[in-house]
């Protein structure tokens, strides 16, 4: 399965961002192989404003089933679930920590956004 993790860096060993659509880095990983890619966010990092949808947009090209993040507002929660994407939170840990998380059950899936929107 192939999902993305919103993360502080570009390693496995880095955090997971906590904020959706402001995320610094989009870290796709196939949870079968281990195999990683980084895409850069910082576009919608400095974004003024519709860092969530375009986020959300940017996740749903990168044709994964699921995200982990640490919070999602409502644009980009629209957004993802428009692509089919599920949306799982994690707490403040690495990326690494947050995928073994999610392998064995341990994150919440979402059924609405958890933080309203332009939240800082």
């Amino acid at each position: 399965m192939k999902i993305v993790v919103t993360a502080q860096g570009n390693e496995l060993s880095s955090e997971v961002d906590l904020r959706f659509g402001r995320a610094g880095n989009l870290i796709v990983i196939d949870t079968e192989t281990g195999d990683f890619q980084v895409h850069s966010n910082t576009t919608n990092l400095n974004a003024a404003q519709g860092a969530g949808i375009q986020t959300g947009r940017n996740v749903a090209e990168l044709d994964v089933e699921a995200v982990i993040t640490g919070n999602v507002g409502p644009n980009a929660f629209k957004t993802l679930s428009a692509a089919g994407v599920k949306i799982f939170l994690s707490e403040k840990q690495t990326v690494a920590e947050a995928v073994d998380s999610f392998k064995v059950g341990k994150l919440k899936e979402v059924d609405q956004a958890n933080v309203e929107g332009h939240w800082v």
